[in-house]
């Protein structure tokens, strides 16, 4: 239905190609869904399946090279069939960043070592993803392992709003894309047009003295009906419109001071708040572990515990806690205390001032459908490690592992969103 053969072989027709480039990408998508491993063991996969596969090992790498020179085109001409056979929804737009690893010791202009997401210390590949409001893939975009997530939202944005011309968007992003610089480009700073709308995540705990008693004050909460709160709640929730100050980075490199009207709604729930309880109380329980035995732990293992000690530093060549005469290892308690005051509470801030309070909660929490591709990707399709190191055919590898999902995502819609990636993939596998 996407009809990608047609694409592939108009893409190959000016080639000088001995095989069929469309069967290539058709026996790597395919099994990157049903047994994702390398191109090696892809092709050992060839003979499985009804269609027979008219081609080489090598023809697969050389075709890997061609595959990343119409990476863009081909993530175009999937949005524009989507768009035709099923409808696209493009007014709420979910940005989030991954990573993924390399199992190698030098790096190189793209593999570079960051802050990888499972802490390891290989260098990694920066993927920047945007998906629509009914969670298929729209777009990818590489960046440098140590690109800051920060630095790949407008890129990616402007990419979006030049190549898809979506039309007036609701961008959707948790707390590593809320930044000053993020919301002035969104409201037309920069540019000429395309003003655009924002549901992002706020950390309550970054913010001013004057909103963090806002939060805590009781003034103004009520239930998930608007109703009064009644003895032994387990969720309130509140809203406000508010002028905030934020601190603008203009092309020259300075900073500007400028007022933006701002939806800001703020809840609490029960569940969140024991959850964040015991999670901080196993990185009190690791602090104070740090603390005692300061020798069995390193830069790459101390991770958030390091929040909660005093006088903590590390060695920079080693990564080891260096012990500074005179300096004790001190428990941060009073820290321990402040941070205890919020657990439970959360805030969403808004471009869009009558979008009722649940509504923006609700789209919020469609970013968690991105990081189920995510998840689909790095588990069930196994993005990484890669198994390539030349930059075109990583380029190659992410647009079979972007195609995959969006074809699992595709299939949930098709019959009604009754199974998980999970169970379709199982279920293909049963196929004979």
């Amino acid at each position: 239905e996407l009809e990608l053969d047609r694409f592939l072989n108009n893409k190959a027709r000016h080639e000088n190609f001995e095989y069929n480039t469309d069967s290539i990408m058709k026996l790597l998508t395919i099994t990157r869904i049903l047994h994702p491993a390398s191109k090696k063991k892809s092709y050992e996969f060839k003979d499985m399946f009804f269609e027979r596969f008219n081609f080489e090992l090598y023809d697969i790498y050389r075709a890997l090279s061609h595959f990343s020179k119409i990476g863009t085109e081909c993530q175009r001409f999937i949005s524009d069939q989507i768009i035709s056979k099923y409808g696209r929804n493009t007014t709420l737009m979910y940005f989030d960043v991954t990573n993924f690893h390399f199992e190698i010791d030098k790096t190189d202009d793209l593999r570079k070592r960051g802050k990888e997401k499972n802490n390891r210390p290989d260098p990694i590949v920066q993927m920047a993803l945007a998906m629509d409001a009914d969670g298929i893939p729209l777009y990818y975009k590489l960046f440098p392992g140590n690109t800051h997530d920060s630095k790949t939202f407008i890129p990616v944005f402007k990419d979006v709003c030049v190549r898809f011309s979506p039309g007036r968007v609701i961008a959707v992003a948790d707390m590593g894309s809320t930044s000053s610089n993020h919301i002035f480009f969104l409201k037309g700073g920069h540019r000429d047009k395309c003003v655009n709308g924002y549901v992002f995540s706020f950390s309550i705990r970054k913010g001013s003295e004057k909103f963090k008693k806002y939060v805590l004050t009781d003034t103004g909460y009520t239930d998930r009906d608007g109703k009064a709160l009644k003895e032994g709640y387990n969720y309130k929730i509140k809203s406000r419109i508010e002028v905030r100050e934020i601190q603008v980075t203009m092309k020259n490199g300075s900073q500007k001071s400028m007022l933006i009207d701002e939806k800001q709604v703020v809840f609490w729930n029960e569940k969140y708040a024991k959850k964040a309880r015991t999670e901080r109380e196993e990185i009190i329980k690791k602090a104070l572990d740090i603390i005692a035995n300061p020798k069995k732990h390193n830069k790459s293992t101390v991770h958030g515990a390091a929040t909660y000690i005093k006088n903590i530093t590390f060695d920079k060549k080693t990564g080891e806690i260096f012990e500074e005469p005179g300096k004790q290892l001190i428990y941060d308690e009073e820290k321990a205390a402040e941070d205890a005051k919020y657990d439970g509470y959360y805030c969403i801030i808004s471009s869009e001032p009558e979008m009722p309070d649940q509504r923006i909660i609700e789209i919020y929490r469609g970013l968690s459908d991105i990081e189920d591709n995510f998840k689909v990707s790095k588990s069930d399709l196994d993005i990484r490690p890669v198994h390539v190191s030349r930059e075109d055919r990583i380029n190659a590898h992410v647009l079979t592992c972007f195609i995959s999902p969006v074809l699992l995502r595709l299939i949930q819609q098709k019959t009604d969103y009754r199974f998980t990636p999970e169970q379709i993939i199982a279920c293909l596998n049963t196929i004979r």
